[in-house]
């Protein structure tokens, strides 16, 4: 066990205090991280907690500024909704003294270093359970009695210290920041979408729970987090957490960093914070394997670009590529993420493709009540944003556009596919009566020649074909076989015909055979391809492989000339198809689909996709 990281910064750092401006930090952090020892967690999340929260917290807005604040604006069509940040003055930045950090810091260190008799637990070189748990219980002992959900700016050290006041994943990271004091290098954090847990032991396997997820959970802190893994919960994203080193600690706790004021105004001075910080960190390479910051970063850039940086799709494309890559393609976010910024800016082929890679990513999970942020984010999809574009691809000049589109149609399917294969195996059912009706509107505003254009196959119908084809193989194989047989009864009836037998017709008799046993082969070989392959040769048609059973029983709905939107809600709405067989047994068909194709969320800020 090495010792704890030294708080004190070089004679050159404190230099930079009072920090008075957004490039003091970004020097100040930029030095920390070109350090050879690890960065302190403690410090760096009260210096950008206590800026976070001066300037937005019971901020009155000043009067005299050019623009103080621009409420949410609506453009000519209503089609695009955006939130432009506040311009404020200079002169806002508040003061942040050395002697404020330094005895807010000393302060962290007195309530853990009193709180954890490290005799108890034998001073080993790694943390176990037991210290976790302990350190856990003392972060979460000091906080106030209340429950915080969806409450801005309580996750970091700041709040803590000045509050008492944490959400779930302040909590995380003030345990990891308390095992730091402790001088534990082992225990890093460990990122889902919308939880925290931690990793430590010899070889950093071991999981532990150090937080809340939802009202009444809390005694599950200290536990392995095996059992949310083993029930396909998409909190626990099948095991593909981002797991941070002490650098992506630091991004972490940047990327939570909330810029927002009220709903609809964000301080210029935090988001500018924030974004010069995140970039500071792409640079040293501590976002390459974090999609959320990414996918935060490319938000940020949208807002406000940075000359001669990369643009924000570039960033939305690199967390897609990095979801896939390290994780499995078990993250979701990172294609809301980009689906959001295609649909503010009408690209709207573009967003229906995101989300249903969307959709495919969360197919291969259980649905629990845990999941409701994620359940909130495929809702408003579905029901506000989805209904809007078809609204205005069906009117005035648009009408011709996506709407003639079957691509459009097939990504559209795929979306609710996956929706439905989600809630096959769960507990608790996802589609009601009000995901009907939006879809079943929606699917009507597509013709019946666009919507037959899709080829569609299911598990279900493959098996049908496989009986049929199986069915004419035989039937061929029988016709084969007796026009054979009548073949050799006539050569051998000429030859014994003939003067002489020709003892070559009966020695070579299984050569000959084998031949036309070989050229009967072929033919059916020949036959079943023809047969099977026919639909591929259809080009310029879209093709669609649905997976969930509710889906695949609307098939012949889907593609009639006129729908029977009645059926189809019953069909969608039908909870027996919950529970088939308790859980699911999707394997490949879910790897498969996973290759094609917010508490304060942990990584971004609570900005809507909407905006």
């Amino acid at each position: 066990m090495g010792m704890a990281p030294d708080a004190s910064l070089s004679d050159d750092e404190k230099k930079l205090f009072p920090l008075k401006t957004v490039a003091n930090v970004i020097t100040l952090f930029e030095s920390i991280l070109k350090r050879t020892t690890e960065p302190d967690l403690a410090l760096l999340s009260i210096i950008v907690g206590c800026i976070e929260n001066t300037l937005t917290c019971n901020h009155q807005i000043l009067g005299g500024a050019k623009s103080t604040v621009l409420p949410t604006a609506i453009d000519e069509t209503s089609e695009k909704l955006i939130t432009i940040a506040p311009i404020r003055r200079e002169d806002d930045f508040p003061e942040i003294e050395w002697s404020t950090v330094e005895a807010l810091y000393v302060k962290f260190r007195a309530v853990i270093k009193s709180s954890v008799d490290l005799t108890h637990y034998g001073c080993p070189q790694f943390a176990t359970r037991e210290l976790i748990k302990r350190v856990s219980d003392v972060i979460w002992n000091t906080l106030t009695r209340s429950y915080y959900k969806d409450r801005a700016h309580l996750q970091s050290l700041y709040s803590y210290l000045t509050g008492n006041k944490l959400d779930c994943f302040g909590v995380a990271l003030a345990v990891v920041a308390g095992c730091q004091v402790l001088g534990y290098h082992d225990v890093h954090l460990a990122l889902s979408e919308d939880h925290a847990w931690v990793m430590f032991g010899p070889d950093g396997k071991e999981t532990a729970e150090v937080t809340w997820h939802g009202k009444g959970n809390e005694d599950k802190r200290g536990q392995p987090v095996d059992p949310g893994i083993q029930a396909r919960s998409w909190l626990y994203v099948s095991g593909n957490p981002v797991i941070c080193s002490r650098f992506t600690e630091v991004a972490s706790l940047v990327s939570s960093i909330n810029p927002s004021i009220t709903a609809t105004t964000d301080s210029l001075e935090v988001a500018s914070l924030q974004q010069s910080l995140l970039w500071v960190l792409y640079d040293t390479g501590h976002l390459t394997r974090y999609p959320m910051a990414l996918g935060n970063l490319a938000d940020l850039e949208e807002l406000s670009p940075t000359p001669g940086r990369c643009p924000c799709g570039q960033l939305f494309s690199q967390a897609i590529e990095v979801a896939r890559r390290c994780y499995g393609n078990s993250h979701v976010y990172p294609y809301t993420y980009q689906g959001g910024y295609f649909y503010r800016n009408r690209m709207y082929k573009e967003a229906l493709e995101s989300w249903a890679n969307a959709a495919d990513a969360i197919r291969s999970y259980n649905y629990s009540r845990e999941d409701e942020e994620i359940y909130k984010e495929f809702l408003e999809i579905a029901n506000e944003l989805i209904p809007f574009v078809m609204k205005v691809e069906g009117s005035g000049h648009s009408a011709r556009s996506i709407l003639k589109d079957s691509e459009c149609f097939a990504h559209l399917l795929r979306f609710y596919d996956g929706i439905c294969q989600w809630e096959e195996g769960s507990c608790t059912p996802v589609l009601h009566i009000g995901w009907a009706k939006p879809l079943v509107n929606t699917i009507s505003k597509f013709d019946s020649q666009v919507r037959r254009h899709v080829v569609i196959s299911s598990k279900e119908q493959e098996e049908k074909e496989e009986r049929l084809v199986d069915s004419e193989v035989c039937g061929k194989a029988a016709e084969q076989k007796a026009r054979l047989g009548s073949t050799a009864l006539a050569a051998l009836t000429d030859l014994c015909g003939r003067t002489v037998l020709s003892p070559a017709f009966f020695l070579g008799s299984d050569i000959k055979t084998g031949s036309d046993s070989q050229a009967f082969h072929t033919l059916t070989i020949s036959g079943t391809a023809a047969s099977t392959d026919s639909p591929v040769k259809m080009m310029n048609k879209p093709k669609l492989y649905l997976r969930s059973h509710k889906m695949a029983g609307l098939k012949d709905l889907l593609l009639s000339e006129k729908l029977n939107t009645h059926a189809i809600s019953l069909q969608l709405t039908a909870q027996s198809q919950v529970q088939l067989g308790g859980r699911k047994l999707r394997g490949e068909e879910a790897k498969d689909a996973k290759q094609e194709g917010r508490e304060v969320n942990l990584s971004r800020s609570k900005r809507t996709r909407k905006e």
